[in-house]
């Protein structure tokens, strides 16, 4: 496992610091040009500090942060909207807004998001988390501005990433050119235009120069007032420039779909960016910036290894043991040995745990980019022609493919096996990263299996039985690994070998209470079992390994509940309506007298479990050992 040395010093005392004394993009503006490269270094330094602190997206932003500085000297943020793609290359655009006192809490519970919110500044406009959404809500901006009567610009920042996903092309395909729509493109892995060889860099570099625009609007004026001809001397003039130019190197899809396009040019040269978004800002009409940056720019271990340094663990500390690498590694197994076992990824085949996969089975694996609505219908077609397709997906990104679910692989009885990474709460990225609604969207879902692992064994276990099944079917699993206290209560006689329901008691133990539950959750239901020890109660816990054939479950857990009915409590780390305990104590309660039981239900409760305080994500979503023993006890009144 690779380890990193991943903090760095920058010096800053040999004169005062700039970046303190910004406390909004009016401060920025204030400062004489010749000192914006020592502010930029400035900036380098504390994204450097507190991302390898707090954890968080570091090589991007450090790519970005002349382009952010910029954009705040050449328009008036907030009056003028700027809009993240994802958002989570925003950290600058924060730092520059009023947030650099509260920076150090960022990602921390009731801190500074990871992302754009709109809660919390006004300088945050629409709210990310998500790829290739910013330009479908930028064009909403722009078209709600001119509809206002204002002359506000509209500033969008998309990665090239962003480009695999088909909002991005959606948008496009409805944008106007008489709008004050600027369209940022930042190049920094791949590329998007067909500008490259000598004479478009050499077009780049004239770009650039000061005199370029000047001398072209001005050609432009003259031209025009010669009566006459003028005009149409000045349109054939742009169509033979035009002509030669995509004789040499092609035009690109910018200028195809007729949109006025500046680039490329170097995203981490300051001067060049200025100008650019400033001639930008003089057009009358749409229009698309293209720069390519450097991720990692300014520090060293991030740009000789941006990949790592994408998302970073709090204190820089290497990922450990989890159950993507796991997944990884048994689809490995599986897959040399079954050539029809193919792995695909949405742009995340390391988030995934899928790099060893593509390393030994190269045929096998599939990167759709960012686009979970086409990976699913692309599995479906996979499986209709015989192969075993596998998608690795964060549960908060397979939202994005629920109607692929149902119309391409449900619907047809379809063999594709549904990987669901980050499954439940997840603290430091906040509420567009929780993995709280997939219990609930693929419970209503006909025909689909549910598996819910706790172990890596019972990962192994779930995708060989999903595979050898071949229905559709689903695994989800938490961000993280093994937790030991499960590990000890649930399988202390060794690893498991089969899929089933587990307790943490003996068949003739008496409880007083029971709590059933599945997932990560398991172990904070371990720590109310030892809190309500402390006040003389038994409670057992039931661990449930599936979910889904729910009468299956049903049928299994009526078969360890006491026989003398005593309080239960269906506890989950998913939201409630339409989730694992209203259906299954829905399901308990028509196939026996289940309902003759008190029970409830504890889980995320019609919120979307936003942590306004530095406190576990489990309180904060009132699910934490003292919120269950609170309920069993108002049951056991009950």
């Amino acid at each position: 496992m690779k380890q990193k040395n991943n903090r760095q010093t920058v010096d800053l005392s040999a004169s005062a610091p700039l970046l303190p004394t910004i406390h909004a993009p009016s401060d920025l503006k204030s400062i004489p040009s010749v000192e914006i490269p020592r502010l930029c270094e400035e900036i380098r330094a504390t994204l450097v500090d507190t991302v390898t602190k707090n954890g968080g997206h570091l090589a991007s932003n450090l790519g970005v942060v002349e382009l952010s500085v910029a954009m705040h000297r050449v328009f008036d943020c907030p009056r003028d909207h700027f809009i993240f793609d994802v958002g989570h290359q925003s950290y600058v655009h924060k730092l520059l807004t009023g947030r650099y006192e509260a920076f150090s809490t960022l990602r921390q519970g009731g801190g500074i998001s990871g992302f754009t919110k709109r809660s919390e500044s006004e300088y945050d406009c629409f709210g990310a988390g998500h790829s290739s959404t910013s330009l479908s809500a930028a064009l909403g901006f722009a078209k709600g501005d001119r509809l206002h009567g204002s002359d506000a610009y509209t500033v969008a920042v998309i990665g090239d990433g962003a480009f695999t996903g088909g909002m991005i092309h959606e948008a496009l395909n409805n944008v106007s050119r008489h709008l004050k729509l600027i369209i940022i493109i930042n190049e920094n892995e791949m590329s998007i235009s067909k500008n490259v060889g000598r004479f478009a860099t050499h077009m780049s570099k004239m770009r650039r120069k000061a005199g370029y625009f000047k001398a072209k609007k001005t050609t432009a004026r003259i031209l025009t007032k010669i009566p006459l001809v003028g005009k149409p001397l000045f349109r054939g003039l742009v169509n033979l420039k035009k002509a030669f130019k995509n004789a040499l190197y092609g035009s690109n899809y910018f200028e195809d779909m007729g949109l006025y396009y500046l680039g490329p040019a170097d995203g981490n040269d300051y001067e060049a960016i200025e100008r650019l978004l400033t001639e930008a800002k003089n057009q009358t009409e749409s229009c698309v910036v293209h720069i390519k940056t450097r991720k990692g720019c300014g520090y060293a271990p991030a740009e000789a290894d941006p990949g790592f340094y994408h998302g970073m663990a709090p204190g820089g500390a290497p990922p450990k043991e989890n159950f993507s690498v796991h997944l990884g590694q048994i689809l490995t197994e599986l897959g040399q040995k079954d050539e029809r076992i193919c792995a695909i990824t949405a742009s995340m085949s390391e988030g995934t745990g899928l790099e060893s996969f593509h390393a030994a089975c190269p045929k096998q694996f599939f990167d759709v980019g960012i686009a979970e609505e086409h990976a699913l219908t692309f599995a479906a077609g996979l499986a209709a022609d015989g192969f075993k397709p596998v998608t690795a997906i964060y549960s908060s990104f397979m939202q994005r493919a629920y109607d692929q679910i149902i119309h391409d692989v449900a619907l047809q009885q379809l063999p594709v096996l549904m990987c669901i990474d980050r499954a439940g709460l997840n603290a430091a990225d906040g509420p567009t990263h929780h993995g709280i609604f997939d219990v609930a969207f693929l419970s209503q879902i006909p025909g689909v299996d549910l598996y819910t692992p706790i172990t890596f064994d019972g990962l192994s276990l779930s995708v060989k039985a999903a595979l050898t099944k071949g229905t559709p079917a689903a695994i989800r699993y938490p961000n993280g690994g093994e937790n030991k206290d499960v590990l000890s209560a649930f399988y202390s006689t060794g690893a498991p070998t089969d899929i089933r329901v587990r307790t943490s008691y003996a068949p003739d133990e008496t409880v007083d209470a029971v709590i059933i539950t599945h997932g990560r959750i398991t172990a904070e239901a371990l720590k109310a079992r030892a809190l309500a020890a402390t006040q003389g109660l038994r409670v057992g816990v039931i661990l449930c390994e599936y979910i889904k054939p729910y009468h299956k479950l049903a049928n299994e857990i009526l078969a360890l509940l006491p026989q003398n009915p005593v309080p239960v409590l269906f506890v989950e780390e998913e939201i409630r309506a339409g989730g694992f305990g209203m259906i299954l104590s829905d399901t308990l309660c028509r196939i026996s007298d289940f309902k003759n039981t008190p029970y409830g239900i504890l889980a995320v409760d019609d919120s979307f479990v936003i942590q306004t305080q530095p406190e576990s994500i489990y309180k904060t979503a009132g699910l934490d050992a003292e919120a269950m023993l609170a309920r069993i006890n108002a049951l056991r009144k009950a």
